[in-house]
């Protein structure tokens, strides 16, 4: 993918360190860091969209909770963030004028150094990546990338591209009244009902990440060879199907929240080849 020495987005706020500032881009410090231990059980939790706060499992606050882990901050994937993040920003605000006739708010991305906090609950490096409606802030502990290339599978800088573009196009459901709607259904159905409402919300953010690869590519030529595999390597590796074999040894479709793998790649690339925001509707689709 090429990134390097790209504008980087100003809507990055740091957490991970004592003193890091927030909002107003980044700020750099040296050092790579490694992930340390986490269980594998808890990865079916990753590129998900956290409605806690609306189920009652979540925490009401706005403080912020963290370790300060210099060593484990990685400059590079900072940069990458943040480069991705302002990708994200112009395509969609392109794509909201053109086909919407509106305008984009764009989302800010936290970056945080093993656990935080949000309106949404509390969050840490093994659960993932995750976007807060109320909030409208996607969190990433950066670190995560070392796990989804390490143990599961899925390396490249476009598979990250992939998980960063996943929660803006939360962002994106957000901003079209779409996630309060289906978290609203959620609340009011059974458990196997509001999986299956699940199932199709992360359908459609896979579909809208798609999307915004084939204008990202056409807008700024960001694609090397082998990064669209990379991205569908990573679909795949974190479908239900996949994650729940790794975890439990066996699958259990009723408890899918996000698609099994096949249908991840599949969503994925159905906004990619099309770049239309109909296509993405996962909710009048007959067959996921």
């Amino acid at each position: 993918m090429k990134w390097r020495g790209r504008r980087g987005s100003a809507n990055i706020e740091d957490r991970r360190r004592s003193g890091g500032r927030r909002g107003g881009g980044m700020r750099r410090a040296g050092g790579v860091g490694g992930l340390g231990a986490v269980a594998i059980i808890v990865v079916g939790m990753l590129l998900g969209v956290d409605t806690s706060f609306l189920l009652g499992s979540g925490s009401a606050t706005n403080d912020v909770s963290y370790q300060t882990q210099p060593n484990q901050v990685d400059d590079a994937a900072e940069e990458f963030v943040s480069v991705v993040l302002a990708d994200t920003e112009e395509v969609w605000t392109d794509i909201f004028a053109r086909q919407l006739n509106r305008r984009y708010v764009h989302p800010k991305l936290v970056l945080f150094a093993r656990r935080t906090t949000s309106t949404c609950g509390a969050a840490s490096a093994a659960s993932g990546p995750f976007y807060c409606p109320p909030d409208k802030l996607a969190y990433l502990d950066t670190s995560f990338f070392v796990m989804l290339e390490q143990q599961l599978g899925a390396g490249g800088d476009f598979a990250r591209a992939y998980v960063i573009a996943h929660e803006v196009a939360h962002h994106v459901q957000n901003e079209l009244g779409i996630l309060p709607e289906v978290n609203r259904l959620r609340g009011q159905s059974s458990e196997r009902e509001a999986n299956q409402l699940s199932v199709r919300l992360e359908l459609q953010a896979d579909c809208l990440s798609g999307v915004w690869t084939r204008h990202a590519q056409a807008r700024f030529g960001l694609l090397d060879r082998g990064d669209i595999e990379e991205a569908l390597n990573a679909a795949a590796r974190i479908g239900d199907d996949a994650l729940q074999k790794r975890s439990q040894g066996f699958v259990v479709p009723d408890r899918f929240t996000h698609g099994s793998s096949e249908q991840r790649v599949r969503w994925f690339e159905m906004g990619l080849k099309s770049g239309d925001l109909q296509s993405c509707d996962t909710f009048s689709a007959q067959r996921l």
